[in-house]
Parts: C-alpha cells; structure tokens; sequence
C-alpha cells in the first residue's frame, strides 16, 4: 500500500534532446523549470507543468522566483544590440529590453529574490577570449536596464543577487559584492573559495552559502556563514556541479556515478538521500544544465 502510495504521488518527467528521466514527487521544495545543454538547445517546462518545450532563437531562460515571469537570452543581436526577453507567463506577452551594444553582451541572468530585477554580466572578446566587464541590471516594471563596468573584476566571473538586494561576484578565492546602482564595492571576502552555482549559491534562508572549497582543505564543497564571512563546514562530497539549495540543509548535485552521472540530493554530511535521475555522460559532456525553481 505504502509503494502503491509513493507511486501515485511520484512523476516521471522525461527531458526531451537529453534521454534524462527526472522523477517529481508531490511535496518536493523545489521542481525543475528549466534545462538545456550549454546554449545549443534551451528548455522550458510549460505553466501546467506537463512537459518541456524547446524554446527557438534563445540561449538560456531564466524563471522568475514568483514563477510570474521567464527572462530569456537571445542567442544574437538586433539592430546591433543585445536584449533580454520578458515572456508574462500569464497573458504570454513578450517585452524586449535591449541591454548592450555590440560588440558587448549581456547574459547569465540571475533574478532578484523580489522577482523584480534581472541581473546580468556584460563581457567582451579580448584575444578570443570572453571577458567580464562588469553587469547590467533590468527593471522588470518599468523596462529601464542601467549598466556599470568595473575594473578589476576576475575574468570570467558572473554575477548573481545575494538575499540582502546586493550582487556577488568571484573575486580570486573569495567573493565580492557590490552595489547594483554603481557597482561600488560593499564587501570583499577572501578566502572562502568559488560560490559554487553560481546560481542558487544560497540557502533558502540566506543564512548559508555554498562555495568550493579552497585548495588548502581536502573536501571539495564548503557551507559559508555569510553574515561573518567564514566557513561553517565542509563537507566529505566529491560533486562535479551543484545546482542549488534542495531545502536548508539539502543540496542538488551532479556526481559521477558507474561511468556515467546522476542528479542527486545530498545532505551536508555528504550522504545521498535521494536520487533525482540518470544522466548520460553523453549528455553530460554535451553540456547538461538544469534550473529549479522553489515550491
């Protein structure tokens, strides 16, 4: 009767282009919205929540946290610039809001806690390399996008909003948050390692922050205690990526399993206590990704 139970309130959600199976179950704090592999092929999980599309002509989308509205990346300019896309989930009415110029671009977007702001990081082709040049933040009411640059930022970084309306960027083995009005430096904090994400590097509560350890410890993932800026644990896991927090003391993880991968969620001792699905390394080596959006 238990299992007969289980079954019912479980759903397997097949992720089309990927032959992943992710297993849903009813009462789970968070569900995926989103996935893809690298910016080749983009996912979205339609409003019902039954299945995934495929979403044409974008490079990444992003949810927002009260699942209202989706950001989306287009994968090449108009009219020489970059812009961010504004789908209303409920009217399906779509805004573009351009962002840089080219030969800029503007992309990782991360949203604010409030659902009010999107946050993006602004990079240039330097040698054929991409790099930071600093962020651009979009009003989501009003369409207004402001854009700071930086110097001195890590090539490479991103950037991502803390809980407290503040954005946070890798800073060499630490991390730096800044102001989104001007980008002036609130804080640096050295030593703590990579957010690890980088999206979703924090708890539900805020309290906790998920980083990679640095190389002087032996274990790979470490829980920060943002509000002295130290690290509270670390724990005995070897994931090759996290995806966010599962709940407060839960985190998503992909680790190599049997020559192949599997998403999981893993206490903060390290322990595997749920499997979430199976993944190829075809498809993981193709670049697999996957956004989750709280419950």
């Amino acid at each position: 009767m238990l299992a007969e139970l289980a079954l019912a309130l479980s759903l397997t959600m097949p992720l089309p282009g990927t032959g992943v199976t992710y297993l849903d179950k009813t009462g789970d704090p968070v569900r995926v919205v989103a996935y893809g592999l690298g910016t080749k092929s983009v996912y979205l999980r339609n409003r019902d929540g039954t299945a995934f599309a495929q979403q044409k002509g974008v490079e990444e989308v992003a949810l927002s946290p009260d699942g209202r509205t989706v950001a989306a990346v287009p994968g090449s300019y108009r009219s020489g610039y970059d812009e961010l896309l504004l789908t209303d989930r409920g009217t399906g009415a779509v805004r573009r809001i351009r962002t840089v110029k080219q030969p800029l671009t503007a992309s990782y977007a991360s949203w604010s806690r409030d659902s009010a702001k999107v946050a993006l990081t602004v990079e240039r082709k330097d040698g054929g390399k991409w790099r930071t040049t600093g962020f651009a933040v979009v009003d989501a009411k009003t369409g207004s996008t402001s854009t700071v640059t930086l110097t001195g930022v890590d090539s490479g970084t991103t950037f991502w909003w803390n809980p407290d309306g503040n954005l946070v960027a890798r800073y060499g083995t630490g991390l730096r948050v800044y102001r989104p009005s001007d980008g002036a430096v609130v804080s640096t904090q050295p030593g703590l390692g990579r957010p690890a994400g980088p999206e979703r590097s924090y708890s539900p509560s805020g309290k906790r922050l998920a980083t990679w350890c640095p190389s002087r410890f032996k274990e790979q993932l470490c829980v920060v205690d943002p509000a002295t800026g130290t690290i509270a644990k670390r724990v005995a896991t070897q994931p090759v990526a996290l995806f966010g927090w599962w709940d407060e003391d839960h985190v998503i993880a992909a680790t190599a399993y049997r020559g192949a991968y599997r998403l999981s969620v893993l206490d903060l001792n390290g322990k595997t206590t749920r499997v979430l699905a199976a993944v190829t390394r075809r498809t993981w080596d193709g670049g697999f990704w996957v956004a989750f959006a709280r419950n």
